[in-house]
């Protein structure tokens, strides 16, 4: 099969589009024939080695973690599919990745595809949206009416985290760039802040949820305008613990985790025309390095997308 791999860390330079054997299948895995596969912030930051003494990988290794599918082969132990079966997935990060013809996935990461969006969409989903989902849904408890603070409302992850908020009957406020505001109020935002013109904490104040997918300055500055016994969620940084507890409220780490049981709840929602994947470009696996550069400049609006087979 075709794969795109690497065999040091480094540069987008080091993503290498060669033939390679086809992955063999544990007993209770799916061999997914590839279809599209979608690229995120924490391929670039493997492929780069940030992660070397977080994840135990085994090069070469390829990057890629956001597949979308069908079946062609089971292993004798896996369940709740059959040959054929169009199916997505964000697979176990310690393994090979989706950057590939073929991919092999535990089937309890994978569930059925929406229905609704074909294989390119598809694959824009299960990373961005899981990781709002075990922010949101999991750590902070969102609940109906609460008010949520969501940074960075027009990537990949903040544009699903604004959806899935409105689908849990919360209000959103949402930073971006003023570029993006369009985007930003088609997704039913309650309230934009262009972060480029004002500061969010002059003007957003007591929201019961902050979630922070920008890290940096931009934590530091999220802890006042939460309430007491609010939550400061992240998926880039974990918040000092400390620092929650002096402004008397809860801080929450996200790295997200593989769960075909999340992802079929996440299907209903985007068949019910809750939720949508935002495309930024799609590109060729040939082009693997052209799609990191471009994740790399962090101003995607949605996802980048590796088209794979027809």
């Amino acid at each position: 099969m075709k794969a795109v791999r690497i065999h040091a860390y480094g540069g987008p330079e080091l993503l290498h589009y060669e033939t390679i054997p086809r992955p063999a299948l544990n007993p209770d895995d799916l061999l997914i024939r590839v279809r599209a596969a979608a690229v995120n912030p924490v391929d670039w930051k493997i492929r780069e080695g940030h992660l070397q003494g977080f994840l135990n990988h085994q090069l070469p290794l390829i990057l890629g973690w956001d597949v979308s599918g069908e079946v062609v082969k089971m292993g004798p132990e896996a369940t709740g599919f059959k040959i054929g079966d169009a199916v997505y997935a964000r697979p176990d990060i310690e393994r090979d990745g989706s950057y590939a013809e073929y991919i092999a996935v535990k089937a309890s990461e994978a569930a059925h595809k929406p229905a609704k969006l074909d294989h390119d969409h598809a694959a824009a989903v299960p990373l961005a949206a899981l990781t709002a989902w075990q922010a949101l849904v999991d750590a902070a408890q969102l609940q109906v009416g609460q008010r949520v603070l969501i940074h960075a409302a027009a990537g990949g992850v903040g544009s699903f985290a604004v959806q899935l908020a409105k689908a849990k009957g919360a209000q959103v406020i949402a930073t971006a760039s003023a570029v993006n505001v369009g985007i930003v109020a088609e997704l039913g935002v309650d309230q934009f802040v262009d972060y480029t013109r004002t500061r969010f904490e002059e003007i957003v104040k007591e929201v019961d949820v902050v979630f922070d997918t920008v890290g940096g300055d931009t934590q530091d500055r999220s802890w006042q305008v939460l309430k007491p016994g609010g939550i400061l969620v992240s998926v880039i940084n974990p918040p000092p613990e400390e620092t929650a507890a002096k402004h008397g409220v809860r801080s929450a780490f996200v790295f997200v985790q593989p769960s075909g049981q999340q992802l079929t709840a996440i299907a209903r929602l985007i068949d019910a025309g809750r939720m949508k994947p935002i495309i930024h470009t799609v590109l060729p696996l040939s082009d693997a390095r052209q799609a990191q550069v471009i994740s790399q400049g962090g101003h995607a609006r949605g996802k980048i997308v590796l088209h794979v087979a027809d």
